[in-house]
């Protein structure tokens, strides 16, 4: 059941929701019964293989969690063999489902055999709900979890909000909230979280769909070995970077806004990632819950163990900018690369999402060389700094565009069949209209054009598509800043500091021009829902 539906929105949300408050303060089990119930329901509507596929892991898990509490401290043996035997189970679990047939194709290239694996069916959301588990095994071994009942657990696994892609939730994060419900509905609460949601939509249906159907038959040329030439492999990087980020962040939204109206805050995913200045930056506010999750459970712990082992030989570490290349490479470079590559890898079974896990890897790298070395080249205070953020800003974002064409291309080929266009080498494309007119100049100078858009129309639909696209991401505040005031997310309370007059001035609040506001939002979301597709990460 796809959130952007009139099933989910009309009949699905508000029968549980009815459900679960009218059974009320003095009924909270049953309650939260209902919700595991309606969860399932959800993940079975799509496939209901589904469910037999994921019911198996859930189970294991929860005997795993069980046994760690169990033992705790007393037989620590048996509590590590238990926890990573959980942790193999998992990964195990996962790499069957997703990347067998990836892993049988490396074999094939490498041995040069022809081996086939059969179909496997995928189950919905398996890298979330297994990076879940995963989370709740480390805390529970960390001792930050100290009681986790079956009831608790199943929710937890399977809150339908956040149930296919996200956000990455802790069971420290979640279940206390459920605990603490009074089991009463709060107009607040309905308040925040139906604006959210509808924002989401609008985010999807008049945003992403759009320009995903602009853009769709440029990749569909490139997979097929065409060459686009500049202006079309441009608008094809920069509507699917734009398409991506209206998808994944407005079903973000509609996920935060849904769990919203049982009166649970899920934690923030996105914070306007394209206007971030380094590609740091970027990661920390593009995908927050899965950067989290990498930084805490990956990089943290290889960097702190490599700090540890160079420490106790006497060798170099970290140190400002008395930094040796050697503890560089060792303590952060490589941590950085591991862990975007298992970044890469983690959204999808191919050798593109390896370059595209690489590339942000190599660019962490330099970013954090960039760091230590700059204050002796480069001075980011008085009048150098305006100067130092837009050029950082420029860089973060082509980077970024590039990177993406491998998250989107068919394959490593296609992808620098892509970029090979986004640098003119395969001439310019242009409307019929204009091609008559320009195409004889440009060749002169060297860009041979050619007319592909049949329609001068066709072409300004395209870019203006993007432009509108681009304003918004970049000049407007994002949804989450215009509720900061009303902690629309777990601990996004506080506005940016030197908020803007645009940003006081779309602030939320319950007027009468924000309900006329969201009213038309609501409306031609609703209205635009002839023809269902589904989110981009629904297939991670």
């Amino acid at each position: 059941m796809l959130f952007n539906s009139y099933q989910f929105i009309l009949l699905f949300v508000p029968a549980v929701v009815g459900v679960y408050y009218a059974l009320g303060p003095a009924r909270r089990q049953a309650a939260s019964f209902w919700l595991i119930l309606a969860s399932l329901f959800f993940y079975a509507w799509w496939r209901p293989f589904n469910v037999l596929l994921i019911a198996p892991s859930i189970g294991v898990n929860y005997g795993i969690v069980t046994l760690l509490l169990r033992l705790g401290d007393r037989r620590p043996a048996l509590s590590r063999a238990a926890f990573w035997g959980g942790i193999a189970f998992n990964l195990a679990f996962l790499g069957y489902f997703k990347y067998s047939n990836f892993f049988l194709t490396v074999t094939n290239d490498i041995v040069g055999t022809s081996f086939v694996l059969g179909t496997i069916i995928l189950p919905l959301g398996i890298s979330f709900i297994t990076f879940q588990k995963i989370a709740l095994l480390v805390d529970v071994r960390a001792g930050r979890v100290m009681r986790v009942s079956l009831p608790d657990y199943a929710l937890f696994v399977l809150f339908f909000p956040q149930l296919i892609a996200g956000p990455i939730v802790h069971f420290r994060e979640l279940m206390p909230q459920f605990a603490a419900s009074d089991g009463r509905a709060r107009w607040d609460d309905f308040a925040v979280g139906l604006t959210l949601f509808f924002t989401g939509l609008f985010k999807k249906v008049i945003f992403a769909d759009p320009v995903a159907a602009l853009i769709s038959p440029i990749w569909a040329q490139v997979a097929a070995g065409g060459h686009p030439a500049l202006l079309q492999a441009w608008a094809a990087a920069l509507g699917f970077m734009l398409q991506l980020y209206f998808d994944f962040s407005g079903y973000s939204d509609m996920a935060i806004g849904t769990a919203r109206l049982f009166g649970v805050k899920l934690p923030f995913n996105f914070n306007s990632p394209l206007k971030a200045t380094n590609i740091i930056d970027f990661w920390s506010r593009w995908h927050v819950t899965l950067t989290r999750f990498l930084t805490a459970y990956i990089f943290t712990p290889l960097t702190v163990a490599l700090t540890r082992k160079r420490a106790e030989r006497g060798l170099p570490v970290i140190a400002g900018r008395r930094t040796t290349f050697p503890a560089f490479f060792v303590v952060l470079a490589y941590p950085t690369m591991t862990t975007m590559v298992l970044a890469g890898v983690w959204h999808g079974a191919g050798y593109q999402f390896l370059v595209f896990g690489a590339l942000h890897g190599v660019a962490l790298v330099v970013n954090h060389a960039w760091r230590l070395r700059r204050p002796h080249w480069w001075p980011t205070t008085g009048a150098a700094a305006l100067p130092a953020a837009f050029s950082g800003w420029v860089l973060t974002f082509l980077f970024v565009v590039v990177a993406e064409v491998f998250f989107r291309a068919a394959s490593v080929g296609a992808g620098l069949g892509l970029l090979q266009g986004m640098t003119g080498a395969n001439g310019v494309t242009l409307p019929m209209a204009l091609f008559s007119h320009a195409g004889p100049l440009l060749a002169r100078i060297g860009l041979p054009a050619t007319g592909v858009w049949e329609s001068g129309l066709e072409f300004v639909e395209v870019w203006s598509c993007i432009l509108a696209g681009l304003f918004v991401v970049l000049a407007l505040p994002n949804s989450l800043e215009m509720l900061a005031e009303h902690e629309p997310a777990l601990g996004f309370k506080v506005r940016p500091a030197g908020h803007t007059r645009l940003l006081r001035a779309l602030s939320w609040s319950p007027s009468p021009v924000w309900a006329v506001g969201l009213s038309t939002v609501t409306a031609l979301g609703l209205l635009s829902l002839g023809r269902l597709s589904d989110f981009l990460y629904w297939h991670f």
